[in-house]
């Protein structure tokens, strides 16, 4: 369920992203470091857009990295630990005595 949502998500904003691009189709000046020129508007927008697409899908994928390296982690935990239990002996469980009461008035009666 939430693949699909973000799925659905990103197809609306894609499809606003288009119409915007559509819209604004006139040149624009275009500044960049070592100079500038005229670019279409929808050029510019779509290129952002991309560009931001890639730059999340990075960060995504440098998170994703991370967190598999997580999990290997704890897999390799778990799987000492559990080596580590085999090696033990089970422990009997102690039953302890209950604690010494003193006679109740019917006890005493009966010795």
């Amino acid at each position: 369920m939430k693949g699909q949502s973000f799925f659905i998500l990103g197809l609306i904003f894609a499809l606003i992203i288009a119409v915007l691009a559509v819209i604004n189709n006139d040149p624009v000046q275009f500044n960049y470091v070592f100079g500038s020129q005229k670019w279409p508007l929808i050029l510019i927008i779509l290129t952002t857009a991309v560009f931001g697409g890639v730059v999340a899908a990075s960060l995504s994928f440098v998170k994703i990295v991370q967190l598999r390296g997580q999990v290997k982690q704890k897999n390799k935990r778990i799987t000492e630990l559990e080596e580590e239990m085999k090696q033990h002996k089970p422990v009997e469980p102690v039953m302890e005595e209950e604690p010494n009461q003193p006679a109740t008035r019917t006890e005493r009666a009966q010795l």
